[in-house]
């Protein structure tokens, strides 16, 4: 044949269907500059010129990772309606004579072409971009740095083989397609699927059991550690199920609208609703796609953001003293009462060189160990069984002297008696409790508050606190029998801390200097030991850990919420079009029987109205529902804002709506334009 025939007969057969091609060779050059976009920023040197810049790089990693697996497979399930549009035209190629090897050359030249262009034109705004997607990475972060205009070669290779994979994949699975059809298969291949398939009431019934049991997960878990244990578990739940109904569970539902005398006798509903239940098997795989993508887009936006914005609250959750002192010892004897005094003079004398005056002070003694709490016995032993998760408990013991001191009070206990606190709004209702049955104490009375340290928000189990009278013979024997009980560890330590006035990086120099200026205990030596260490932690020190941890996940919402709002539109668009061409000859036969323009455009806006309301209804209760187990998951981010995050997420739904039916607005005047054969004539 004439040289370059099959390239011409492929950039015709692209430039033909461009209301076909475009949109997705734009979504291909969207998920390039997206994936380069990330992996330059994973890799920024300027990330090493930032306080907390490993942690946004190690999220920015993770985003590629997800960027590399969720690229080729959105691309395969997109491409899927190119080609089954082009069947037609490749079978009416063969008839004419043109064999397999040669469509397979008309298909080769197709891939490279999408290929170099979706290549291209992603890497270059890719690179143009990616300076605008670090000055946004900056301002989240809070941080001033000079950087100047940079090309990473690295990624652009990284890119390059990525989606050269994919689109070498997609262009063999095209191939296999069409050597595995023959040509009359091909030119029918728009009528396969056309048989109504019937109502399948086992598979609806069993989705809806499923869905029942991920959302009954999501509002029962009290325990923010067996919340992240198993919201993957209820997300895998709420995907297939989700799949369930929107395959079979929305044939039956037509077919019970079916049976509806008054509503399905209707122009506008008879119409759709019969044309809704023939392809209902594809289109429900449809809209469960951009149903679970919505959801992704809410869940993850509603929670990185509320976290961003409550980064200064959660930090102060859990350093609620601008200056903590931890001082860790392997016996009470290693913390002598003169030397903490003389930590407390040091630390007023530092503070006094910086002009500031420490304000809120912290300043107890505490044995910390975690166990089994079993009715009034707390079990250490190992051979408990680990599954039995929610009766695992932080416990701290505490002299009543600190907690009188810290709280004001008077309280005055008798030898073996004990005053008890827990968090997380639990009660301990038994008259005593021991630990392995050794150290035992009679409960006196349960408090409602203690001073807030901080520790507790960092615990993934409750905590309960014992105030006893006798602290160094309960911590004696605490550790005597941890010594005797496998899998029981037992930790003291001293807190002491305070909050300042001054500025971060006064606070930055006074803590450096606090710590040069403590002495050790006598008897402990300079090298230190295996169980005595000094850390200081202020909240000028961590605020930039905490701002790269949240903003990095902000960030990383920002850009995955971006490709995954590219995969709903591009499938609602293409949803739209294929089915205006399925439905294309059915309104034109209507319309030679009387059917006006007029009827044809409410049975649209009943067809799509119904259909594309779906996801999005789905996807608010999807997210209704996993609200409770977010906001379980969050507490271990130190997130403690209730109404922040339930303003935060109504928020967040309600503008994805908006921009929903925008989507929806545009893409059912492409549908009508389609149907009713005038494409001038919109809604």
């Amino acid at each position: 044949m004439k040289r370059g025939f099959y390239r011409k007969l492929a950039w015709s057969g692209i430039r033909k269907n461009k209301k076909l091609y475009t949109p997705y060779i734009l979504t291909c050059m969207g998920m390039v500059m997206m994936s380069y976009i990330v992996s330059f920023l994973s890799g920024s040197s300027m990330l090493e010129e930032m306080r907390g810049g490993r942690t946004m790089r190690s999220f920015l990693e993770i985003g590629f990772g997800v960027m590399c697996v969720f690229a080729p497979i959105f691309l395969f399930y997109t491409n899927s309606f190119l080609i089954r549009r082009r069947k037609k035209e490749f079978g009416l190629y063969n008839i004419l004579g043109m064999g397999k090897r040669h469509l397979a050359l008309v298909l080769l030249w197709e891939a490279l072409f999408i290929a170099l262009i979706s290549l291209a034109g992603g890497l270059f705004f890719g690179i143009l971009f990616s300076k605008f997607a670090e000055l946004g990475m900056v301002r989240i972060l809070d941080e001033k740095v000079s950087f100047s205009f940079a090309i990473s070669f690295g990624s652009v290779w990284q890119v390059i083989v990525l989606f050269a994979i994919t689109f070498a994949l997609i262009f063999l699975n095209t191939l296999r397609q069409i050597h595995l059809s023959n040509p009359i298969a091909l030119l029918h291949s728009e009528n396969f699927g056309e048989k109504p398939p019937k109502a399948n009431w086992f598979i609806a019934l069993l989705g809806a059991v499923i869905l029942a049991a991920a959302y009954y997960l999501a509002v029962t878990i009290q325990e923010p550690i067996i919340a992240i244990s198993l919201f993957f578990v209820a997300v895998i739940m709420v995907i297939v199920a989700t799949y369930m109904l929107f395959i079979s569970g929305s044939v039956t539902f037509c077919r019970l609208l079916q049976k509806s005398k008054t509503f399905y006798y209707k122009t506008n509903h008879f119409i759709s609703v019969s044309s809704m239940v023939y392809r209902m098997k594809r289109n429900g795989a449809g809209l469960a796609s951009i149903c679970i993508l919505c959801t992704m887009v809410l869940v993850m936006m509603s929670s990185t953001f509320c976290l961003y914005i409550g980064t200064e609250e959660s930090l102060r959750t859990q350093y609620p003293r601008n200056v903590n002192l931890d001082v860790m010892a392997g016996s009470v004897e290693d913390m002598p009462a003169d030397w903490m005094e003389q930590v407390r003079q040091v630390s007023e004398e530092v503070c006094s060189q910086h002009q500031a005056e420490p304000s809120n002070i912290l300043d107890y003694r505490v044995a910390a160990f975690a166990g089994y709490l079993k009715g009034k016995e707390i079990v250490s032993d190992h051979t408990v069984n680990p599954s039995d998760i929610k009766n695992i408990w932080q416990f701290f013991i505490v002299p009543i002297e600190d907690y009188n001191r810290l709280m004001g009070t008077n309280e005055t206990l008798s030898s073996g008696e004990a005053i008890v606190y827990t968090t997380r709004n639990t009660q301990y209702t038994e008259s005593a409790i021991s630990v392995n049955g050794s150290v035992s104490h009679r409960i006196k009375k349960q408090v409602e508050n203690f001073a807030d340290n901080g520790v507790d928000a960092i615990q993934m189990f409750p905590s309960m606190y014992l105030f006893v009278s006798d602290f160094d013979g309960v911590a004696a024997q605490l550790l005597q029998t941890s010594q005797n009980t496998e899998g029981m560890s037992v930790a003291l330590h001293w807190y002491y801390g305070f909050d300042l006035s001054c500025d971060d990086s006064t606070q930055r120099l006074l803590m450096e200097q606090l710590l040069k200026e403590i002495d050790l205990p006598e008897g402990i030596s300079p090298e230190g030991s295996d169980t005595f260490r000094i850390s200081c932690e202020s909240v000028a020190e961590e605020r930039d850990n905490f701002y790269a941890t949240y903003g990095g996940l902000f960030f990383l919402g920002i850009l995955l919420g971006i490709v995954f709002i590219f995969a709903a539109v591009l499938i609602i668009y293409y949803k739209q079009i294929s089915e205006g061409y399925e439905d294309q000859a059915r309104f034109d036969i209507m319309q030679k029987v009387g059917l006006t323009r007029r009827e044809i455009r409410k049975s649209i806006n009943s067809q799509i109205l119904m259909v594309f309301s779906l996801p999005l209804l789905t996807a608010g209760l999807h997210l209704a529902f996993a609200f409770p187990m977010i906001q379980k998951v969050l507490l271990l981010f130190e997130l403690t804002n209730y109404t922040l995050l339930v303003m935060v997420t109504i928020g967040s739904y309600l503008v994805f709506g908006l921009f929903y039916v925008l989507v929806y607005r545009i893409t059912s005047r492409s549908y009508f334009s389609i149907v009713s054969g005038m494409r001038g004539d919109h809604q």
